[in-house]
C-alpha cells in the first residue's frame, strides 16, 4: 500500500473515533443544562466535569493530525504525518475509555447506587481499554512483526501529487466537520432550555459568542467543498489546494475558541463556580492553541532551519 493510501486510511480510521466521541460530547453539554444536574452529589458534578475534559482532549487529540498536516508538511505525504496520525488516534483512546466508564458510572449510579455505578463504570472502562489496547498488545507479539519492520523500512515518497493533495485536505475537513456540526447543534438546543435562562447574562453571552464561533468553524469547513463545485468546476488547482488549506486553518481558531468558551459556561453551571469557568475554559484554550497552532508553528520553523537553503547561479562553490 503507498504511503498516501496509508494515510488516507488513517485519516478515515480518525473520522470513525471523532463520530463515536462526538455521542460523549453532546451528552456532557446538553446534559448539564437538564434539571436532575442541580441535585447531582459533589462528587459526580467533578466527575462530570473530568469527563468534558477528557472528551475534549480525545476530540483535540483527532484533529491534531490534520491541522498539523496543513501546517507543517503543507499537505505533504510523509512518513512523519502517518505517525503522527497513528499516535493522536492511539493516545486519544485512552480518554475516550475514561470517558466511556465516567458516563456509565453516572447512568448507572442514579438507578442501582454508587457501588453499582462504580462498578459498571470500571467494567466497561476496563473492557475499552482491554479491546482497545490490551488484545492487540497480545496480538502483536505473536503477528504484524514484518509488516511493521517494512512500513519502517520504507524510503520517503516523492511529491505528493495535486489530487492527492487536495483529496486528502477535504478528508481532513470531513475529519472536524462532525464534531462542529454536533457541538453546533447542542449549543441550539441548550438557548432552548429552561436552565439556560436562570444563567447570568454575561454566561448567556458568552454562550451565544461560542454558538457564533463555532458557526464559523462549520461555514470554513464547508466553504472548500462549494470552491471546488463552483469556482474550480471540480478541477483540482494549486490556488484551491491553498484556499482549502486557509480556511481548514481557519476553522481550527475558531472552534478552538468557541469549545473553550462553552466548556466555561457548562462547568461553571455544574459546579456553580465561575472562577472554576473561568480556569476551565482558560485551561481548555491554552492546550487547544498549544496542539493545534504553537506546536505545529514551532515545528515548522524548526523545518525550515533544517532545510538547506537553495543554491543560487554564479554563487561561489
Amino acid at each position: 500500500m503507498s504511503l498516501s493510501k496509508k494515510v488516507k486510511v488513517a485519516l478515515d480510521e480518525s473520522r470513525i473515533l471523532i463520530l463515536g466521541s462526538q455521542i460523549l460530547l453532546g451528552f456532557q453539554l446538553q446534559g448539564a443544562f437538564r434539571p436532575a444536574i442541580a441535585k447531582l452529589p459533589p462528587h459526580d458534578s467533578l466527575v462530570w466535569c473530568a469527563a468534558l475534559g477528557l472528551i475534549t482532549l480525545t476530540l483535540a487529540l483527532l484533529i491534531t493530525p490534520s491541522v498539523r498536516h496543513r501546517m507543517v508538511e503543507g499537505g505533504q505525504d510523509t512518513r512523519r504525518i502517518l505517525r503522527v496520525i497513528g499516535r493522536c488516534a492511539s493516545l486519544s483512546l485512552v480518554p475516550f475509555a475514561l470517558v466511556l466508564g465516567a458516563d456509565l458510572f453516572l447512568a448507572v449510579e442514579r438507578v442501582l447506587g454508587l457501588w453499582a455505578g462504580i462498578s459498571a463504570g470500571l467494567v466497561f472502562g476496563a473492557l475499552a481499554l482491554t479491546f482497545w489496547f490490551g488484545l492487540e498488545a497480545a496480538r502483536a507479539r505473536r503477528t504484524g512483526g514484518r509488516e511493521r519492520a517494512m512500513a519502517d523500512s520504507e524510503p520517503e515518497p516523492g511529491p505528493t501529487p495535486l489530487d492527492v493533495k487536495i483529496e486528502q485536505m477535504l478528508t481532513e475537513a470531513r475529519v472536524i466537520l462532525p464534531g462542529a456540526q454536533a457541538l453546533l447543534g447542542f449549543q441550539l438546543v441548550i438557548t432552548f432550555t429552561e436552565a439556560f435562562e436562570t444563567l447570568p447574562l454575561a454566561a448567556r453571552i458568552i454562550h451565544l459568542a461560542a454558538l457564533g464561533l463555532i458557526a464559523l468553524t462549520v461555514i470554513w469547513l464547508i466553504a472548500p467543498a462549494a470552491f471546488h463545485r463552483i469556482v474550480y468546476a471540480g478541477e483540482d488547482t494549486a490556488e484551491f489546494h491553498r484556499l482549502g488549506t486557509r480556511f481548514l486553518l481557519a476553522a481550527s481558531v475558531t472552534l478552538a475558541l468557541g469549545i473553550s468558551a462553552d466548556l466555561g459556561v457548562v462547568v461553571a453551571k455544574v459546579v456553580g463556580s465561575g472562577s472554576w469557568g473561568i480556569a476551565a475554559a482558560g485551561l481548555s484554550l491554552c492546550g487547544l492553541v498549544g496542539l493545534w497552532h504553537v506546536t505545529p508553528l514551532v515545528l515548522r520553523r524548526r523545518q525550515a532551519r533544517r532545510r538547506p537553503f537553495p543554491q543560487t547561479r554564479g554563487a561561489p562553490r
